[in-house]
Order: C-alpha cells, then sequence, then structure tokens
C-alpha cells in the first residue's frame, strides 16, 4: 500500500508542478511584455527629454555667442580708439 500511496503522491505532485509551471510561464510573458511596453514609453520620453535639453542648451550658446561678440567688440573699439589717439597726438 506505501508503494502505492507514493506512486499517487508522486503523480500528484507533478501535476500540480505541471500548473504550477504553466502558470508561472504566463505570468513571467505578460511581465514582460508590460516590461517591454513600460520600456518603450521610458524611451520615448527620454528621446523628448534629450530632444528637449538639447535645444535648450543650443539656445543658451547662440544667447552666450551673441554676448561675446558684442563684449569683444566694444574691447576692440575701445583698445582701437586708444591707438589711434596716441597715434595722433604727436
Amino acid at each position: 500500500m506505501d508503494a502505492t500511496y507514493r506512486a499517487d503522491l508522486r503523480e500528484l505532485n507533478e501535476l500540480n508542478f505541471g500548473r504550477f509551471d504553466a502558470k508561472m510561464g504566463e505570468r513571467i510573458a505578460e511581465l514582460r511584455g508590460e516590461m517591454k511596453a513600460e520600456l518603450a514609453q521610458l524611451d520615448a520620453r527620454l528621446t523628448e527629454l534629450r530632444a528637449e535639453v538639447t535645444m535648450q542648451f543650443t539656445d543658451q550658446l547662440r544667447s552666450l555667442e551673441s554676448r561675446l561678440v558684442r563684449w569683444m567688440l566694444a574691447f576692440w573699439v575701445s583698445t582701437l580708439i586708444g591707438l589711434g589717439g596716441l597715434f595722433f597726438r604727436h
């Protein structure tokens, strides 16, 4: 009788493990699908943010460049005025 119960118990355990394994496979597949969808959304958002940051950086760089050109112009004009004054003084 013990051998019969063991065989029945083994068969029952194998069936339960088979069901468990099938359910875990389904759940893992669902989780992978959800993760892929969320990663796609994250990728889209990061691409959008990168474009926004790049645009802001470009705008700030253009602003800096225009201010730098103005300062350079002011420096060179004042230098030329000073040199012209020294040149025409004698």
